[in-house]
């Protein structure tokens, strides 16, 4: 089957399953993986391969966008401690603690001995809540807003830093940035500079979008900014994510309170929503058929070794910056803290980073089955269970409209 056939396929069962998972109440996210890994294993079709070049340069850009589009200044500025402390401490924190657990945890089982720069690598590849796997977790449960804002907001800004640190680490270790001042220029060059490309592509369409009202135009002006700013970014090698993320924060913001009328802000909403499900759809079938239900049964102990630590460093993050900021008007709800540590999902980025390890990096082959085990076990056990949790937490009432709960 050719490419355009595979394609075409991959649409046919990804509204298969949407229509089949609104019927029996199931995740879509987490019944787009199980497919996925059954056409994998099944090799009815040659899937293309969720590669690095794939991810970054068709999915994360479109995904990002349409998510930091929706987000209002007004709640990223009253919740800017929070998300700010878990996106980049936070991330260094997990990154450190994930492979402590892990070193630590290797050694009391008595298997397999993980050295550090292995270790430290997982972490950095597994560090981030994958913005793709939980903004469309969140899309489909009813939650409280400013909780959907805390994990949506977090999982985009800790998905560019914990890339920007996992390229640090491997520079470290190839001897490229030798000291710790030199790991923190970089961090502040990459990401800051990252911010201010998608700032400054975010006010030029703006602006441009302020003499206009083409529902088409406007559409396609959001496109060029989408990518844009993620291949500009790329470009003069800073973070193209959270330049995608900065850009999109901009143009929503002015899109819906300065320039746009109503009928044109429908059509540009509908035309994102639209692509948000076609991506969403497509990553979630692809990083399926990338997995391997094998993985789990050869390496079934360090897999869970490996999910242990990254579950528990979440938790130890999560629950610092709660008691840090108890006493503020930030305060994050006990109830809201567990949901902060089920709900950060490993996906596709963390899996696709494996893969895309250069082959003297550490033990590649071990991170890359620790990281694909972790993301199956966080996408179908966390992901699925998640709209349970909330209701057991009383944080959801049976027949809420998720897209109408804004308490």
């Amino acid at each position: 089957m050719n490419g355009t056939g595979a394609v075409i396929l991959l649409y046919c069962v990804a509204t298969v399953v949407a229509i089949v998972t609104q019927r029996i109440r199931v995740p879509y996210t987490a019944a787009l993986l199980l497919v996925g890994v059954a056409l994998g294993g099944m090799h009815i079709v040659e899937l293309p391969h969720l590669t690095k070049e794939l991810l970054f340069s068709l999915f994360l850009p479109g995904l990002l966008f349409e998510a930091a589009y929706h987000l209002e200044v007004r709640e990223l500025r009253e919740n800017s401690w929070t998300i700010g402390t878990l996106a980049v401490p936070g991330v260094v924190a997990t990154i450190a603690l994930t492979a402590l657990l892990l070193v630590g945890g290797a050694a009391l089982v008595g298997g397999e001995a993980i050295g550090w720069t292995t270790a430290l690598i997982f972490g950095g590849v597994i560090a981030a809540t994958d913005p793709v796997a939980v903004t469309a977790l969140f899309r489909e449960v009813a939650a409280p807003r400013r909780l959907h804002v805390l994990v949506e907001s977090e999982s985009l800004l800790n998905d560019g830093t914990s890339i920007v640190f996992l390229t640090l680490l491997l520079a470290y270790f190839a001897g490229e940035a030798p000291t710790a001042m030199a790991l923190v220029v970089g961090f502040v060059r990459i990401a800051g500079g990252g911010a201010i490309v998608g700032w400054l592509v975010g006010w030029v369409i703006s602006h441009v979008r302020t003499r206009l009202n083409d529902a088409a135009i406007e559409i396609t002006l959001t496109t060029i900014a989408a990518y844009g700013a993620f291949v500009l970014a790329e470009q003069i090698h800073c973070s193209g994510v959270l330049a995608t993320v900065t850009a999109g924060v901009v143009c929503g913001h002015t899109g819906r309170h300065h320039t746009m009328t109503a009928g044109t802000r429908e059509a540009v909403n509908s035309f994102w929503e639209w692509l948000s499900f076609a991506l969403n759809s497509a990553v979630f079938l692809l990083l399926g058929a990338e997995l391997s239900g094998s993985v789990l049964m050869r390496e079934w102990r360090l897999v869970l070794l490996g999910a242990f630590a990254v579950l528990g460093a979440r938790a130890l993050v999560v629950g610092v910056v709660g008691v840090l900021l108890r006493g503020t008007t930030e305060r994050i709800p006990r109830a809201w803290s567990v949901v902060l540590v089920w709900g950060g999902l490993r996906g596709a980025l963390s899996l696709v980073l494996a893969l895309a390890l250069p082959a003297d990096a550490g033990n590649r082959s071990l991170i890359v089955a620790l990281t694909a085990g972790t993301v199956m076990l966080s996408l179908v056990g966390q992901g699925a269970s998640m709209s349970a949790l909330l209701r057991r937490l009383g944080l959801v009432s049976k027949g809420d409209d998720p897209a109408c709960n804004s308490h």
